[in-house]
């Protein structure tokens, strides 16, 4: 997805009964003792939980607060670490049955199944609620199924279309298969977006759906302000957690606040008073300052979560423009680049680690260590120098760098400035383009407009190879007029043909070393120079038990948490 999305972001017998399933209770971090049930968790967060309809959200996973109401076909795992990132059944009994060459994906739900009125959920439901997301005015959410399914190209969803699509066949209550326009391998990571989530289309209400959406999950909302500033969630009586084992549900109830200042968020989390002692955030991290003062109280550093997500910063080069036409150039830039300067510009090494590959260094992604143009931890201006001397430019280079002037720490003008310093040291005099926000967005994505040196970033929809690399590398997507994302403009059919091949193979941690492969051929040809991945460091209340951090997500996972 693109990093302005990613960065964003799951039997008989009640819900209130307690979570009781097969894994470890008492896994996670966080405050002392077992994790109890009862209690409200507050989250503070800096951005509204807009679009609260499951055809509208775009997430990783199902989302950290919308699968609390949104159970989907799978789900991610909810366990620390590289555990965490692998895909497991939700409402399915199994990860789907692949046929005809992976173009054919056939699922089984769970025997008991309840909404939050009672009522059964079938394969119906999950039918309707993903013709739903086709609909114009419910758009937003990820468009892997508009470009997978037969027909979906074409659909506009069942309040014009009530026919449906017949490539999604629902044989039975319980049995839903669906039929592709190519192989995909990796329907399993698909079928956990929040566009599998069952919808009963008696209780569908179009554009206000979002104000009081029917819940599958352990939570109901009760109230839903301002768009998704003010989210309350009450248990919904009707879940079992004999057909959920992903979900703890430990608290009674979760109130949701956003629109508050990072700054405000951190010092609330810090203090820890009051209801902020059982408060998390999902979406604001821990800024190098207060990094710094976190470091000199170790009860505060005891209460801060580390975790990787799927990102990476890096330079995109565009070939069209000269002297970027010229690999040697490219591979100049990629010589001189200082990662440390740029690592410290991003917040320090606590909140930043240096890449050489374009994938994340998770083995989900299936990650192979590579350094095509070794520069050492500062660059190495002597190399930089030689190459642009065999490309012509012995008294040196002028190039202008686009970035934008927001204050992320990924494409701001600090890492602009760090990289600036560092290709002086190679003769290349970099003069700087700020932009502001939509104005730098609106130019790097247009393929009329783009400038031939900027600074991007890349998050994953799923923690695999796919959907990192074939948005950026697939010569097939290339969009002339829209968002485009393959800056490089490569059309290689080698490439092409290879990730075509990978998407045949339903062994995902087969297509995963593919994918590794696959990036290190690709990163020969220079066309980013990768910089860094981001590290993710959030504060918790003192009160916050079973604190887990997968890498799927790389934050604090709130269906597992407990305040009691």
């Amino acid at each position: 997805m693109a990093a302005s999305t990613a960065l964003l972001a799951l039997v008989a017998g009640l819900a209130a009964c307690g979570p009781e399933d097969t894994k470890s209770a008492a896994a996670g971090s966080g405050a002392a003792g077992e994790p109890k049930k009862g209690g409200t968790l507050t989250v503070l967060n800096s951005n509204p939980q807009q679009d609260f309809d499951p055809a509208r959200l775009y997430t990783s996973g199902g989302g950290n607060v919308p699968s609390l109401v949104f159970r989907t076909l799978t789900t991610r795992n909810r366990e620390d670490g590289a555990e965490g990132a692998k895909v497991v059944p939700d409402l399915a009994t199994d990860l789907g049955t692949p046929s005809e060459n992976a173009t054919v994906w056939t699922y089984t739900l769970k025997e008991g199944l309840k909404y939050e009125d009672g009522t059964a959920i079938t394969s119906a439901d999950i039918k309707y609620g993903i013709e739903r997301s086709f609909a114009a005015e419910l758009s937003g959410g990820a468009p892997y199924l508009r470009d997978w399914l037969i027909g979906g190209a074409d659909y506009q969803g069942p309040y014009k279309d009530e026919k449906g699509l017949d490539s999604i066949e629902t044989p039975d209550d319980r049995t839903i298969v669906f039929r592709l326009n190519k192989p995909e391998g990796e329907f399993p990571y698909l079928a956990t977006q929040t566009q599998t989530t069952p919808v009963p289309q008696a209780k569908d209400t179009g554009t206000k759906y979002e104000e009081h959406p029917v819940s599958s999950g352990p939570y109901k909302v009760v109230s839903n302000e301002n768009d998704g500033e003010r989210l309350v969630l009450e248990r919904n009586p009707h879940w079992s957690a004999a057909t959920d084992e992903e979900r703890k549900a430990y608290p009674d109830r979760i109130d949701v606040r956003s629109g508050l200042d990072a700054a405000v968020i951190n010092q609330r989390l810090s203090a820890s008073q009051g209801a902020d002692a059982a408060a998390v955030t999902t979406d604001t991290n821990l800024g190098p300052a207060e990094l710094a003062k976190v470091g000199n109280d170790k009860k505060l550093a005891a209460r801060v979560g580390t975790g990787h997500f799927g990102y990476t910063n890096y330079i995109a080069f565009n070939p069209k423009v000269k002297p970027f036409d010229d690999p040697k150039v490219r591979q100049a830039i990629s010589y001189a680049i200082d990662r440390t300067s740029v690592v410290n510009a991003a917040g320090g090494s606590s909140l930043a680690e240096p890449a050489t590959t374009f994938l994340p260094e998770r083995d989900s992604f299936g990650h192979v260590p590579y350094d095509h143009f070794p520069a050492g931890r500062t660059g190495d201006p002597a190399k930089a120098k030689e190459l642009l001397k065999e490309a012509g430019h012995g008294k040196g280079l002028t190039v202008t760098l686009t970035h934008s002037n927001d204050k992320d720490f990924e494409t701001s003008p600090e890492i602009a400035t760090a990289i600036q310093a560092a290709l002086k040291k190679a003769g290349i005099t970099v003069e700087l383009q700020g932009l502001e926000s939509n104005d730098y967005s609106d130019t790097i994505r247009s393929a009329k407009k783009e400038p031939g040196f900027f600074l991007s970033h890349w998050g994953a929809d799923w923690p695999s190879g796919g959907p990192f690399l074939a948005p950026i590398f697939d010569g097939r997507q290339i969009v002339r007029d829209g968002a485009n994302f393959n800056s490089g403009f490569l059309n290689d059919p080698e490439v092409n043909r290879e990730i075509d091949e990978i998407n045949k193979i339903t062994d995902l941690e087969a297509a995963a070393a593919r994918w590794g492969a696959l990036d290190k051929k690709i990163g020969e040809q220079a066309l980013t120079v990768p910089l860094f991945h981001p590290v993710y460091k959030r504060l918790y209340g003192e009160d916050v038990k079973n604190v887990v951090i997968s890498d799927w997500t790389g934050v604090l996972d709130v269906s597992q948490i407990a305040v009691k």
